[in-house]
């Protein structure tokens, strides 16, 4: 049997339950959901704590004497981390590829680790001149590549470990990571910012939740030592399938349409969490002339509520099928994006704003929610880490990454504080545009895991 009939039936048989694939114990499964979820929320703690402290790292390391210019200097070094994620995300995704999941992650883990202690301890402009904005940025290149590899990494792991009509839901903790993350991030922001003095924030308050994220660092060597590879990629070795060795010309060559597909899925979801979330604490301060403490309070709730509802989003995805409900979805919140921004704005208050993250928190736990399971089903398990980190970071960084700095400057060319809304509203035209494309036709219909299938397997299916 050649290796890509072997692909065919691993994609086709699912995970530890499919035939040929050794059984996992339940206890294996719950330790590698763990620890998963505990190393990828920490790991985005460390890269999203750096968005809500964006104006006080600009008076530390950027002091131009322009609040806009050291402002726009921040985001821009903010942007620099997510334009190397793809680069990390293919890298680090074909290391996975060949080596496993769980070597991969172990290593994205402690280099994340490594890079924000290396934020934390950097001495301001005050200090060291140049080299303190120069180490900066080299931290944030090194967040940028090692978090590049881990939504594909980890969102492999955990679909390779779910039974068959489960990948959603199983899928869906990735996201809840993220959700921890911010309600990590938005937390010790929210009490940093409240229990210390401006003074005291700029001295050294800011660098403490970097120096807490250091902490991510044991569960990079717990991973490596105490969770097995994930069943697919075992069964996928023990059939004799080599390691991939292909040009990024024959990757697109094989998985151009899925990775279209992958990017549209994305990008809307991107650009609402980081819309709603990193540029937040900026546009609460500038445009609402709010204090940053009621942003960091909405988003720690929305944190703790998406905690519950990425998995429900991922449940109604497994029985319904993902795509019937990414475009109701989609269209339901590119509808509503910009009466939400401009309820908020008519009349800038804490309770207006804390009822428009509760909103935006719901529609992004509808839209992505299923979207590690989505883009894993996308791409065969020999190339799935790297499919997946390609067309992700891709389409975080040009709607996500980039988000802060394009906002910020579409809204001081336009003067319009409804700007963000727009922007969100562009973002639902790409993803429906480019998973419509890329999903029409025979072949296009069978990107992913086919929405009858999943919903039937889920029926037969018994709960995990």
């Amino acid at each position: 049997m050649s290796a890509a009939s072997n692909e065919a039936g691993i994609a086709s048989a699912g995970t530890a339950s499919g035939s040929g694939a050794a059984p996992m114990s339940r206890a294996m499964v719950r330790r590698a959901i763990f620890a998963s979820v505990l190393g990828n929320g920490l790991e985005w703690f460390d890269f999203l704590i750096y968005g809500y402290f964006s104006k006080i790292i600009a008076q530390v390391f950027f002091p131009t004497g322009t609040g806009y210019l050291s402002l726009m200097l921040t985001f821009a070094t903010f942007a620099i981390g997510f334009c190397v994620r793809p680069l990390g995300g293919i890298l680090l995704g074909m290391y996975a590829d060949r080596v496993g999941r769980s070597r991969a992650l172990s290593l994205l883990i402690i280099s994340m680790a490594s890079s924000t202690l290396l934020m934390g301890l950097t001495p301001g402009y005050a200090r060291i001149g140049l080299a303190a904005p120069a180490l900066v940025v080299l931290a944030r290149v090194l967040q940028g590549l090692s978090v590049g590899g881990q939504f594909a990494t980890a969102s492999a792991m955990l679909v390779e470990y779910a039974p068959p009509g489960r990948k959603m839901f199983y899928g869906s903790f990735n996201m809840s990571a993220q959700a921890f993350a911010l309600l990590l991030s938005s937390g010790a922001g929210y009490l940093l910012t409240s229990w210390l003095s401006h003074e005291q924030l700029v001295a050294w308050g800011w660098r403490v939740p970097f120096l807490c994220g250091v902490l991510a660092g044991p569960i990079g060597f717990y991973i490596r030592h105490h969770v097995a590879e994930s069943p697919e990629f075992q069964q996928l070795r023990e059939n004799g399938a080599p390691p991939p060795r292909v040009s990024l010309r024959q990757f697109f060559r094989n998985n151009g349409r899925a990775a279209i597909c992958a990017m549209g899925v994305i990008a809307v979801g991107a650009a609402t969490n980081y819309v709603w979330h990193s540029y937040l604490a900026v546009y609460v301060e500038r445009q609402l002339h709010l204090p940053l403490a009621v942003a960091l309070r909405g988003a720690f709730l929305s944190g703790v509520l998406n905690l519950f509802l990425f998995p429900l989003s991922g449940r109604l995805a497994d029985r319904y099928g993902p795509y019937r409900l990414f475009y109701p979805v989609t269209i339901a919140w590119m509808l509503c994006a910009w009466p939400l921004f401009a309820f908020v704005v008519s009349a800038p208050s804490a309770e207006r704003l804390l009822f428009a993250q509760i909103v935006s928190t719901v529609f992004l736990a509808a839209m992505s929610g299923a979207h590690p399971g989505m883009l894993a089903m996308l791409f065969p398990v020999r190339s799935r880490s790297s499919g997946v980190a390609l067309s992700y970071n891709v389409a975080v960084t040009l709607f996500g990454g980039l988000a802060p700095l394009t906002v910020t400057w579409l809204t001081r060319l336009t003067g319009s504080s409804l700007t963000p809304a727009f922007y969100l509203i562009f973002a639902g035209f790409v993803s429906l545009a480019l998973v419509y494309g890329a999903r029409r036709g025979p072949y296009g219909a069978r990107l992913g895991e086919p929405d009858s299938l999943t919903a039937s397997a889920a029926k037969r299916s018994p709960p995990a």
